[in-house]
């Protein structure tokens, strides 16, 4: 079995609603200054989501131990309950009385275009949620409250728990010292290529330059692969063809599961960059976060299929 990984950032619902037209037929660009429309939306769904609920899941499927570390609010018990029959330890999710769970509202039209509303919630206390003491192999510190992941990321590296920083959909919180403290503490830095060159040019940093200071960098590029930069050298990760694209939400928390998993095992860089990719080409296959359902077996047969390696028995 391998060993506990701590998993710090948001527990969510997303609400994704889809208007069968287009918003540019109802919203008039010399009408924007006074702006009231209505979409009527047939079609909804309720989404299990956030990104420590997301890679908890998703490293679950792989037969790791995932403690999320996440504030929720009193509407939590659905979320929590299925957790708790998936086998997920729950016991460092938070419940703040009084609020609601973090949630976001999404309405697409038939191109494609979004517009969201994001509500914090039980998020915005995130750091009031203390991991002291609490051991694990890995950990990661994913998008949350700005406060929560900063809190979570010197509580980590105090006790000596080694750590992930994503990025991810924080990025507009955090400046170049921001960024700078985060990695100090950190001994991973994981973003997707667009984050990589927001961070450098926040930090004034190359990404190379910064990996000096870490035991990696992973830079994610879709279906391009993965760039490794570990021990001074840069490694390209194959990207794996997915059976489908259907939806990427939730594609970097299913990589980062199985980049964490393969660390607990204690496979290299790039071995767990591998693991990482092929886990996202199989989230991205199925619409929602949280709604594919591989079997260990079958992940371990298309990961030898693709790079040669096998889960352990």
């Amino acid at each position: 079995m391998s060993a506990p990984v701590l998993i710090c950032g948001s527990v969510a619902f997303d609400t994704i609603a889809v208007f069968e037209g287009r918003f540019k037929d109802h919203i008039l660009a010399d009408r924007i200054h006074a702006l009231s429309v209505s979409f009527f939306v047939p079609t909804m769904r309720r989404e299990f989501g956030g990104c420590a609920g997301n890679i908890a899941y998703n490293l679950n499927l792989l037969g790791g131990q995932a403690i999320p570390v996440a504030t929720v609010g009193d509407d939590a018990a659905d979320y929590l309950k299925r957790f708790e029959q998936l086998g997920i330890n729950t016991s460092k999710i938070r419940s703040v009385p009084g609020t609601l769970t973090a949630q976001c509202f999404i309405t697409t039209d038939l191109d494609d275009n979004q517009i969201a509303s994001f509500h914090p919630g039980a998020m915005e206390q995130s750091a009031d949620n203390d991991l002291t003491g609490q051991q694990a192999a890995w950990a990661i510190v994913a998008p949350d409250a700005k406060a929560g992941m900063i809190a979570h990321a010197k509580r980590l590296h105090a006790q000596g728990t080694p750590f992930i920083f994503d990025l991810g959909q924080a990025m507009p919180l955090f400046d170049g010292d921001d960024i700078k403290e985060m990695i100090s503490l950190a001994q991973v830095l994981c973003v997707n290529d667009y984050e990589a060159s927001v961070v450098e040019q926040r930090t004034g940093k190359t990404i190379e330059q910064l990996a000096a200071g870490l035991q990696a960098v992973i830079v994610t590029r879709g279906g391009e692969g993965a760039t490794l930069y570990t021990a001074g050298r840069t490694e390209h990760i194959d990207s794996v063809i997915p059976a489908a694209v259907i939806d990427p939400t939730g594609c970097g928390d299913a990589h980062r599961a199985g980049l964490l998993y393969g660390l607990t095992l204690g496979w290299s860089w790039s071995d767990a960059c591998k693991l990482g990719n092929l886990m996202g080409s199989l989230k991205i296959a199925s619409r929602g976060p949280q709604n594919h359902v591989p079997t260990r077996a079958e992940i371990s047969a298309h990961l030898h299929a693709q790079f040669g390696l096998h889960l352990p028995g």
